[in-house]
């Protein structure tokens, strides 16, 4: 995988400004539209809106540069369905950590503290017409439920468990050594300070089975690419009665094969004839709701001049505000003429000497034709 300021070919200490013109060069240059059928073009430029959606987040670029693309690999797990991932966070984060090495020492882990159920991760991959307009999704997610046959206590037939005799519902049991006395986890309940007489034949006294979960996922208008989306409770569930943990549901939007986005801003490259950029026009192009918008093309219209079309780009996030649309037009010389129309141009070209037709290219001339005579004193 490359890296990411390699791909947008900036310094790894580049701006934001830098970022984003060096993106917007590059997706210009190998847009699909530019490149019809041309499979590389179409993969770089998926490496190009992929690199850009990391570095111009501050913090996805402080852990992308500390961490590289480890920090944004989805972990263990399978697909669950196409366009998206599922996978399962640990369970208890530092502090668990932390008292796994000192908890013996220090007295913590008491008993009867079962435990929580992991954290879980589903990747969605959504259109940008889906992150316009928000949608409802149906997902279904491989995880641990509470047994129903036990109601999660993991008993047979619901029954509640009993006091650990071992370490009498502690969770801890005492050794004399010397001079000191050690405190460990009960090898009995690990833990738990509770044990079950009659497991549940379920779920083997765990108080949890593996299923797949259906659940509904309501994915708001103006979600940008990265977005999480947290359902509490709806993770794995708990040993024994423990809390269940959440899910995050993680977002990507597609790249799409006629827009850029950019925030809440919408891009758009339209190529027009020679002939309506001289003369002047109209063109009709898309918006991201599906309608259209009719743009006015004075005459003598430049390449890549844009058009602004306020409140047609995306809508902000749990806000009133959108975005706006920039259209930004390619002047398409013609191909394949006829005689004739060789003829006419080349009597256009006769017509027009000794005219400023064409005022930036005689400017950049006659400053090449300064710097020759310079070089010639």
């Amino acid at each position: 995988m490359s890296d990411y300021y390699e791909t947008l070919g900036v310094p790894r200490d580049a701006d934001g400004g830098a970022l984003k013109a060096a993106y917007r060069k590059l997706a210009m240059k190998f847009h699909p539209d530019r490149n019809p059928g041309d499979e590389k073009a179409e993969h770089k430029f998926k490496e190009i809106n992929e690199a850009y959606e990391i570095l111009k987040d501050d913090q996805k670029r402080a852990a992308y540069d500390r961490f590289g693309h480890e920090a944004f690999t989805n972990g263990a797990g399978g697909a669950a369905g196409q366009g998206a991932g599922f996978s399962g966070f640990s369970g208890g984060g530092f502090a668990d950590i932390f008292d796994e090495m000192f908890g013996d020492f220090m007295g913590g882990r008491r008993g009867n503290t079962a435990a929580r159920g992991s954290d879980l991760r589903y990747n969605m991959e959504i259109s940008l017409e889906e992150a316009f307009a928000g949608k409802t999704a149906q997902i279904r997610v491989p995880t641990a439920a509470t047994c129903d046959s036990c109601d999660g206590s993991g008993a047979e037939g619901g029954a509640q468990p009993v006091a650990c005799p071992t370490c009498q519902g502690n969770g801890r049991v005492r050794a004399q050594q010397g001079f000191f006395t050690i405190e460990r986890t009960c090898p009995a309940c690990h833990g738990a300070g509770r044990v079950i007489d009659n497991p549940c034949k379920s779920c083997e006294g765990a108080g949890r089975v593996h299923r797949e979960k259906s659940l509904q996922v309501n994915i708001p208008e103006g979600v940008e690419d990265g977005t999480r989306i947290r359902l509490a409770g709806e993770g794995e569930a708990g040993l024994r009665g423990a809390p269940s943990g959440d899910l995050y549901i993680f977002l990507s939007v597609a790249p799409h094969r006629l827009f850029q986005r950019d925030g809440a801003n919408i891009y758009c490259r339209v190529p027009i004839p020679m002939t309506t950029a001289t003369l002047g026009g109209s063109v009709e192009v898309p918006t991201i709701d599906g309608g259209r918008a009719k743009i006015t093309v004075p005459a003598g219209t430049q390449a890549n001049q844009q058009f602004r079309l306020k409140t047609k780009g995306m809508p902000v996030l749990r806000s009133k505000a959108v975005g706006d649309m920039y259209v930004e037009v390619g002047i398409e010389t013609p191909v394949n003429l006829t005689k004739r129309q060789k003829e006419l141009l080349k009597e256009f070209e006769e017509e027009g000497k000794g005219r400023a037709m064409s005022p930036e290219s005689e400017g950049f001339f006659a400053r090449v034709k300064e710097f020759w005579e310079d070089l010639t004193e």
